[in-house]
């Protein structure tokens, strides 16, 4: 594949969102759901990604968890060298 992710999903949305003005133009109402509902449905979705980015991210919180994060990164920078 050529084109990365994020070119992508910029596309669809654009496509979209292009649909969605036309639609407004001739009078139409492409989303059938209320503000209040399109509000809590994007609150879900960014309480969702935001719970696993923080799950996916290294979160040290002890002092022997982060001695061995500056060890690592240690490591990782001599191999790099």
């Amino acid at each position: 594949m050529y084109a990365k992710k994020e070119t992508i999903l910029r596309t669809i949305i654009l496509f979209i969102s292009t649909i969605n003005g036309v639609l407004l133009i001739i009078g139409k109402n492409p989303i059938p759901w209320s503000e209040e509902e399109i509000y809590s449905m994007l609150s879900a979705v960014i309480q969702i990604a935001v719970t696993a980015w923080s799950w996916w991210k290294n979160n040290s919180f002890t002092q022997n968890a982060v001695e061995a994060d500056e060890y690592l990164h240690t490591l990782n920078n001599t191999a790099a060298d």
